[in-house]
This record gives structure tokens, sequence and C-alpha cells, in this order.
């Protein structure tokens, strides 16, 4: 049984390690302190955080101010408010402006389940990548989050992070280095590639033990948790040496990581047999638990396993 931790302890005690080791750094909220868990951090450094309230527009604005007068700034709230109601100040104050703004998307995917399409975020990764400036993560567990948080807060300039909000399994050992732009490669296996994202990745990584154990496909699991950078040639080599790929993300299939490979094979005229697994394109998720929600789309680990099997059958 793996250990179970919450990406947001990773980040918030990765920010705290940072600040008692002297960097510059402001948390930015909006009314989001218990969804972002940045209590311990408050409690430490209260003049570090500022809540503006329900007021996202003025938090992206207010941080892009901050940025420019030399602090480290990090904002922490729901990712569908994020990019969604101050859609326009990152566009401009963070990301056109360049400014040194790290941006925590919280509760990412379908986190927020029953609350449903207002609440979901399952387009964040398709509308953050329509801007420029912007690198762009989405780590798996607590080990890689805590990394990413520590390269964001080395980099001058803006840094989108997909986050969740509850508890996933730690896949990662001691000896996990976070290299931007680089696909993590899990599991190396042969004839199928399994490439997931985010907190989706403990599903895909249960699918394929448990297809190991079958005996019938050994896969290889890739953790796509760095989306800009991301060295395309690794990405090409990896599907290069497999007779097919699924991709699997709590996300619309409409500018996800499904169509970010698909787009790389067609540049790259490689010739693969591709399944994509995420949201339907075109349409908003259903509601629900977070549970039903993947089995009804087949990204929980028992639907990303058929669909692997049905590939390898063609």
């Amino acid at each position: 049984m793996r250990e179970l931790a919450d990406l947001r302890d990773g980040a918030v005690n990765a920010i705290s390690r940072l600040t008692a080791a002297g960097q510059d750094i402001i948390v930015m909220v909006a009314d989001s302190t218990s969804t972002s868990k940045i209590g311990p951090y408050l409690e430490r450094y209260p003049d570090r955080v500022i809540n503006v309230g329900i007021a996202e527009q003025n938090m992206v604005g207010m941080a892009a101010g901050l940025a420019l007068g030399g602090h480290i700034v990090f904002t922490a709230n729901a990712a569908p408010f994020l990019v969604g109601r101050a859609n326009e100040q990152v566009k401009n104050d963070v990301c056109y402006s360049a400014t040194n703004v790290k941006m925590l998307g919280l509760n990412a995917g379908v986190a927020y389940g029953p609350l449903a399409s207002t609440h979901h975020a399952i387009d964040d990764l398709s509308i953050m990548s329509g801007f420029g400036n912007v690198q762009i993560f989405a780590p798996c567990d607590e080990a890689e989050v805590a990394q990413v948080i520590d390269y964001a807060a080395s980099v001058d300039g803006p840094v989108y992070i997909r986050l969740d909000n509850a508890k996933f399994p730690v896949v990662h050992d001691g000896s996990y280095r976070f290299e931007p732009g680089r696909p993590d490669v899990l599991i190396e296996g042969s004839k199928v590639a399994v490439i997931a994202l985010g907190s989706v990745v403990g599903e895909a990584l249960d699918a394929c033990e448990a297809l190991q154990k079958e005996g019938v496909v050994n896969p290889t699991l890739v953790n796509l948790s760095s989306l800009r950078p991301l060295d395309q040639d690794a990405l090409a080599s990896i599907i290069q040496r497999h007779e097919t790929i699924v991709t699997v993300e709590e996300h619309s299939l409409h500018g996800g990581i499904g169509a970010t490979v698909a787009l790389l094979m067609a540049r790259r005229q490689i010739s693969r047999p591709l399944t994509t697994l995420g949201i339907t394109e075109g349409e908003f998720a259903k509601y629900g638990t977070r549970k039903g929600i993947r089995k009804h789309y087949g990204i929980d680990a028992a639907g990303i396993a058929k669909a692997v099997r049905a590939q390898c059958a063609q």
C-alpha cells in the first residue's frame, strides 16, 4: 500500500522552507486559506500572507504589482476561478507582462465533484497554454510538487502549477529529481506507453501494475508533469519505441495532453494507434463524486486497463 499525501501540503511545506531560507516570498489568497491549506504558513509568517477576499481579479493584479516590487509572489486559489474569473489579469498583468508570479491552480479537474461545471477546472491547461511566457506544470504527488515549487521560485517569470485537493499516492522515492521539460518514466515497459497527467497518474500506475500481474502486457508509464517546457524529442522517442499509445487526463480532451501528444505525432509523422482518455471534448464534465466521474470517463484504474487491453488487442 503506497503512502497517500496531499499535494497542497507539499506546496505549503516547500514555500515555508524557501521562506525560512531567506527568499522574499509573498503568498496571496482569495478567501482560500482553507482551500490552499496555507494555515501553518500563515501562523509562522503572518505578514507574508495577503487575503484579498473573494476578489480573484484584484488578487492577480496585486500579485503582479508586488512582483514588480521585487517579491516572489505565489497566488493560491481554486483553478476554475483563477483561469476563469481572473483570466484578463492572468493574461495581461502576469503572462503578457512576464511578471514574477507563481500561480497555484488548486482543486483542478473535477475535484469539486457535485458542485459541477461552475467549479470544475477541465479547461485550465488549454487556457494557460494559450498564453505566452508562462511555464506550466502538473505534478502528480507530494514529492514532485515540492521540487516544482523549488524550481518555480528559482526562475524569473510566470509559472502555473496545477494542483489537487485530496490525498494521492506518492509514486516517487527519495531519489527522484524533477527536471523541467523531461517526461518522467515511472515504469519502463514495452509495446504500449501510457502517458498520464497529474492526480490520475496514481490511477494509471494501478492499472499498469494490474496489467503486469495479468501477464498480457507490460506497459510503460510516463508522468507528463512538465507541459511547458516540454522536451519534445524525448517524448517523441518514447512514442516511437512503442506500438500503441494511451493518454490519460482529468481535463478536457481539447487542449490537454492527448491533444499535445496527437499534435507531436502528426508533426513528427509518427504513425501509431492513439487512445485519448479524458473529459469528452465540447462538453462540460458530469457532476457527482470524483470516483464516479472518473469511472464514467474511463480515467480510473479499471477504465485505463480496459483501454490498454483494447489497444493491444487490435
